[in-house]
């Protein structure tokens, strides 16, 4: 069974600088084993102990990711299943057998009463209880992005309570301004950073800032990944143009000049979600670029018509230089109250293969029929 270090990192030289007193109670650094295995007791890794010694020769590693998720509410009113356990139980083989499992929570976990947000019309607001954490990490999540439009329904409280609730069940969290998180997974640091359309969070807006982040994690790492939650939504934002997306008045960012500015300054893959519906992939100096994972857990609250309710477990395999060396798409329904299921007719697969034809023509990678990614 593979281990791996997840120190939490802050940019510069305050390695446990937080807004409250409640982030840091759940900002612990830890070793965290992957599932079935619980989580060891914390390990403090320094920032200087992190080496910039050459990568292992013929070391790779291999990663699972998901979109979205959002596994119930009790706001305002109760969606909630009545038994948890068995959310994903259709998809747990599918997201086992990798190093490192990463997936988008978009709700909140907390039991904080009071929504920043005026419910009604478009406008929603998701609140989970503080035990489903524990149920991602039975799953095998071992990394929760929490950079997106939910992560403050329930103000910075409900924001804080979520990450201290992720931590204490042994997943970390990954979505605070300035954070970079690293991991050491067969002998290879990988560092991992969240970035949003919010100015709270990360903001792929801000270049210069998001560039400094990109090459700070490059000198203490072999491996960066970043996850970025942008993009328009639904099933009309199906399609990566090079251009800024807008969203009821939003400014969603340009994806295609984030991703390749972030590859340009040190990033080896880029993980895209928020859309709401799978988008093409794109090989871009050898790294690559997944625009959106789609939803992939939504009880009762996602919408699951046409193309919303095509989901995937992304699976790729990257070199020590952080290179693609093969990679899976593996086909997921939702159910029509936001279930994952495993699909055997392989809908996403298809669908990714249409968009990244029309969208990247001259891209240099090839998907078959069966998934398989492998660059050209």
């Amino acid at each position: 069974m593979t281990n791996f270090i997840i120190p939490l990192r802050r940019s510069g030289a305050l390695l446990l600088s937080v807004g409250t007193v409640s982030f840091l109670c759940g900002m612990g650094y830890g070793v965290v084993q992957s599932y079935p295995e619980p989580p060891a007791e914390p390990i403090i890794q320094p920032q200087s102990d992190i080496p910039t010694e050459p990568p292992p020769p013929n070391a790779t590693v291999q990663i699972k990711a998901v979109g979205d998720i959002i596994p119930g509410t009790n706001y305002p009113q109760n969606k909630l299943h009545p038994n948890k356990a068995v959310l994903f139980q259709a998809v747990q083989p599918s997201l086992q057998g990798a190093d490192l499992l990463f997936g988008n929570y978009e709700s909140t976990l907390t039991n904080y009463p009071y929504s920043a947000k005026s419910i009604g019309g478009l406008i929603i607001a998701f609140r989970t209880p503080p035990d489903y954490a524990s149920l991602l990490k039975e799953v095998g999540f071992d990394i929760m992005s929490v950079a997106n439009n939910h992560s403050y329904d329930f103000s910075r409280q409900g924001f804080a309570d979520t990450i201290n609730n992720l931590e204490q069940a042994g997943v970390k969290a990954l979505g605070e301004k300035n954070q970079i998180l690293y991991a050491n997974i067969n002998d290879l640091w990988i560092a991992w950073i969240g970035f949003s359309y919010f100015n709270y969070h990360n903001s792929l807006n801000d270049l210069p800032a998001a560039i400094a982040l990109v090459e700070e994690a490059s000198q203490n790492a072999h491996i960066v990944i970043i996850s970025v939650h942008a993009g328009a939504e639904g099933t009309g934002a199906m399609h990566v143009r090079n251009q800024t997306e807008y969203f009821f008045g939003e400014n969603r960012g340009n994806l295609v000049k984030f991703s390749q500015t972030m590859i340009d300054h040190g990033a080896d893959l880029i993980l895209g979600h928020g859309p709401h519906v799978p988008r093409a992939l794109e090989m871009y100096k050898g790294k690559l670029i997944a625009y959106s994972l789609g939803n992939f857990m939504g009880y009762r609250t996602l919408s699951t018509q046409a193309q919303l309710a095509y989901s995937l477990v992304l699976e790729v395999e990257l070199d020590n230089q952080g290179d693609l060396v093969s990679g899976q798409i593996i086909p997921i329904m939702l159910n029509h109250q936001g279930i994952p299921y495993p699909d055997s007719q392989g809908r996403t697969i298809r669908l990714m293969r249409q968009l990244t034809q029309s969208d990247f023509p001259n891209t240099p990678l090839q998907i078959d029929s069966t998934g398989k990614i492998l660059p050209q």
